[in-house]
Parts: C-alpha cells; structure tokens; sequence
C-alpha cells in the first residue's frame, strides 16, 4: 500500500473537524517539555524516540537499552492529547524511525471517557505518520499499579481498543506491546516488588520486564526496512468513532484503513 493510503482516512476525519486537537491544559506542561526540548540532540537515521508520560520520563534508556540510538522525550505526567501537543517540537524534528509511545494512565486518572482516548491516540498516530510517513508507532499499553487499581477495568478496556484498532489497521508502522499483563501477579494483583514506594511508578525491576517484553520488537525491522541499529538504532471527537462498549475488530474498523 502506498504510504498515503494510510493516511487518507485519518486526514479526511481531521478536514472534517470530527477529530480537533484538544487544547488548553497542554500549556501546563510548557516549562517542561521546553526543558526536554533543550537537552534533545539529533539522531543519526535509524533511531528511536522513547515519548510519552512520567513511565517514560523515569526510564533510564541507556541502562536498559545499551547502544540503541534513542532520545528520551517523556515529560510530565501528560496525557495522549498533551504528548500531541509536544510533538512537533519533541518528536517530529528528530526524524526517528521508531516512536516507542506510553500514555493513558493519566487520561483515565483525569477522568476521560473510553471514547476520548481513543480518539486522541488516533489523533497522535494520524499526526505523526502525516510528520513521519515511515515512522513505525509502537504503543506501550497502559499499565496496572496499586495506586490506581480502582481505574484498572477502564485501562483494560481502553488497552483493547488501541490493540484492535492496530490490529484493524494491519500496518507494519503500527504495534501494540502488552507491557501490562506481566506486571500482574497469580493472584491477578499488581505485583509490589515491580513498583516504588508510590505504587505507581515502576522501578528497575519493572522496567526490566518491559525492556524483555519490547527488545523483540525493537529489533524487528522497521517499515522501511531497517533495523533500529545500534551505536557504532489530541482530540476530543465530536461524534464518537470507537464502540463504546466493545473495541473494534477488522471487520468493523471505522476508519476502514487497508494493510499496506
């Protein structure tokens, strides 16, 4: 499929007004990403932008990731619409090849609907491959911790959703990583030796299970036939276009997007 095949059906939702970028709260975070914008240096082709909220932000990269060429851009605690917000001047003008994406634990903790979420992660994936047209997108789904255990069935549902829209979709430019099920112990709780004393934030033993969980995924070649080499590799919607009950499956995809 031609790259804008991909993208025809997002952008005509956007000409239409159906997927305007939420504004407004983005603005709280401007001292920050400023900050991060600062300290973010060019990649060689091939690399990856880890983006995203306070589990990305947290995330010591080069620890977990030795000779991977990427930049840290997570700030905040931020949501999907706010990283939108940010990323024309945190993402796009490095170019990378891969964006590695957390965020949705903060929209579901801010109360937004199933609906609003994803609406705004197909407002950040139409965005970027309309910067990007060969970045691949890989989703961290959202995670579950003690300290938000109550919102724990909403993040499930919003993780199915953005699973079967990417698998709708078909596109190699596009994944989901489950990093949430191996965070839950036998007894289906989080397990506390995963997290900080906060019971939110993943501490080096979590991380390690998400750098085994993504590495596989990282290492597969991207859209345009790369690998990630290494060193020496926001919308509220005015209708809704997600189910609100079930997420979406191939056969009902709304956006009727065609593998590439």
């Amino acid at each position: 499929m031609k790259r804008a095949a991909l993208l025809r059906p997002f952008a005509f939702l956007m000409l239409l007004g159906l997927l305007p970028l939420r504004g407004g709260p983005a603005e709280k975070w401007e001292t920050e990403a400023a900050a991060v914008e600062a300290r973010l240096s060019p990649l060689p082709p091939g690399g990856v932008v880890f983006a995203g909220s306070s589990s990305i932000r947290l995330w010591n990269l080069e620890a977990a990731f030795p000779g991977l060429r990427a930049l840290n851009a997570g700030f905040g605690g931020s949501s999907i619409a706010e990283c939108h917000h940010f990323a024309p001047r945190l993402i796009y003008p490095w170019k990378p090849d891969t964006v590695v994406f957390y965020a949705g634990d903060n929209d579901i903790a801010a109360g937004l609907t199933l609906d609003q979420i994803a609406q705004d992660f197909i407002a950040f994936a139409t965005s970027l491959h309309a910067a990007l047209p060969e970045c691949r997108l890989i989703f961290l789904s959202i995670k579950p911790s003690a300290s938000r255990w109550p919102l724990w069935a909403q993040a499930r549902e919003a993780n199915a959703r953005v699973r079967s829209l990417c698998e709708s979709i078909g596109s190699p430019r596009l994944a989901y990583v489950d990093v949430a099920s191996a965070l839950l112990g036998p007894d289906g709780q989080p397990r506390p030796g995963l997290f900080l004393d906060d019971r939110l934030h993943l501490n080096d033993a979590g991380y390690a299970l998400w750098q085994a969980l993504l590495a596989p995924v990282l290492a597969e070649k991207n859209p345009a036939g790369r690998p990630p080499p290494p060193d020496g590799e926001a919308c509220s919607g005015r209708r809704s276009i997600m189910p609100t009950t079930a997420p979406l499956d191939a056969a009902a995809n709304p956006l009727h997007i065609p593998p590439r």
